[in-house]
């Protein structure tokens, strides 16, 4: 039974994207992998992922969020 090309291809040369990832920088305060390109941002020592920016400063200050009526 043959495998399927790419199958074949992986077996021989490993997986073909392997050198495309992006580069691994650390993680944040939530522990989410930041990677090359990602928007953070630096609490003293605290690295923060924009997205968790929100959630770091709940966290940590106990700031509360809500929209305005």
């Amino acid at each position: 039974m043959c495998d399927h090309p790419i199958i074949e291809q992986i077996e021989r040369t490993g997986y073909p994207n392997a050198m495309d990832q992006p580069e691994h920088n650390g993680t944040d305060y939530f522990g989410y992998e930041i990677l090359e390109g990602d928007d953070i941002v630096i609490d003293g020592e605290e690295m923060i992922l924009k997205d968790n920016l929100e959630d770091y400063l709940s966290d940590v200050y106990g700031l509360e969020f809500t929209t305005a009526k």
